[in-house]
C-alpha cells in the first residue's frame, strides 16, 4: 500500500488539507502555517498523480477518498478536520459521506457535490503541446505556455509543478498522461444517497460560478447541516485571492 506524500506542520488537532486539480500541497503552505499557529497539526497532502505523491492509472473519487483513509491510518489519525478545494473538495465530500466516523468537521472550498462537464481542456491541451525535452529553463517554459494560456495567474499556478528531474531535464510533478485521460472523473458528482450528518461549511468565491444559488438544494441533500458562505472579491482560487477572509471564516467554523 502506497501512502500519500505530505508536509506536516504544527501540533494539535489533525487538520488535513486537500488541493485542487493540477495543484499540490505547497499551494496551501502559507494558510497551513496559520492554522498550525492556532493549535492544529496541519497535514498538507499531495493527492495521487499530483505533487510528490505516487502515480497511478487508477483515478476516481472513491480511490482518492480511500487514499486519505489509508493516510490517516498510517499516521494513526482516528478523526480529522478536513478542508478540500475544488477536486480536493470532491475528495473531502466523498470521504465524509463514506467514512463519516473519520471526519470531525468538513470545509468545502468552491465546489458543489454535482457533476461538472470537463472544462480544463484548454489547460490540458496547452500542457500537452509543451515539449519539455526541448526546453531548458523555466522562463522558456512560461514563454511557450503564454502562446496558449493568456492568464498570468494560471501559468504561475501550473509552473509551480515544473521541476528538474535531473540536471538538464525538466518534468511535471503531476501525471499529465493520466490526468489528461481522466477529465470526466474530475467532474464526477457525489453519488445520490451519500450523506454526511456532521458540521459542514461551504465557502464559495463571490466571482466564481462553481457554486450557484440553485446548488443549495443538492448541497443540503448530501450535507443537511451545511452552511454556505461567500468569500468577497475572490474567484475559484478563493484561498489564494482572499486568504485573510478565507482564514477568518474557516477558523471560526473549525473552532466553533
Amino acid at each position: 500500500m502506497e501512502i500519500l506524500h505530505s508536509k506536516i506542520i504544527g501540533e494539535g488537532k489533525p487538520l488535513i488539507i486537500l488541493h485542487g486539480f493540477l495543484g499540490m500541497s505547497d499551494n496551501w503552505k502559507t494558510l497551513g502555517s496559520k492554522y498550525a499557529e492556532e493549535g492544529f497539526q496541519v497535514h498538507l497532502v499531495d493527492q495521487r498523480n499530483h505533487g510528490k505523491s505516487f502515480w497511478s492509472d487508477e483515478f476516481n473519487y472513491e480511490i482518492l477518498a480511500a487514499d486519505i483513509v489509508d493516510y490517516m491510518t498510517h499516521h494513526q489519525i482516528e478523526k480529522a478536520y478536513i478542508i478540500g478545494h475544488s477536486m480536493g473538495g470532491k475528495t473531502a465530500m466523498q470521504l465524509a459521506c463514506v467514512n463519516s466516523e473519520r471526519v470531525e468537521k468538513l470545509i468545502v472550498a468552491d465546489i458543489a457535490p454535482k457533476f461538472y462537464p470537463p472544462h480544463h481542456q484548454n489547460i490540458i491541451d496547452a500542457l500537452n503541446q509543451l515539449n519539455l525535452s526541448a526546453i531548458d529553463s523555466r522562463s522558456q517554459a512560461e514563454a511557450e505556455l503564454e502562446k496558449h494560456l493568456s492568464e498570468y495567474g494560471v501559468r504561475q499556478f501550473l509552473l509551480k509543478n515544473l521541476y528538474w528531474v535531473e540536471k538538464v531535464k525538466l518534468g511535471w510533478r503531476f501525471n499529465l498522461k493520466v490526468l489528461s485521460n481522466r477529465m470526466e472523473e474530475v467532474g464526477e458528482n457525489i453519488e445520490s444517497g451519500s450523506i454526511f450528518e456532521g458540521p459542514t461549511l461551504f465557502l464559495k468565491g463571490e466571482r466564481s460560478e462553481y457554486v450557484i444559488a440553485s446548488d443549495e438544494t443538492v448541497i443540503k441533500n448530501h450535507f443537511p447541516k451545511a452552511t454556505i458562505e461567500t468569500i468577497a472579491k475572490a474567484g475559484h482560487w478563493l484561498h489564494a485571492e482572499n486568504p485573510s477572509e478565507f482564514f477568518t471564516k474557516s477558523l471560526s467554523f473549525l473552532k466553533a
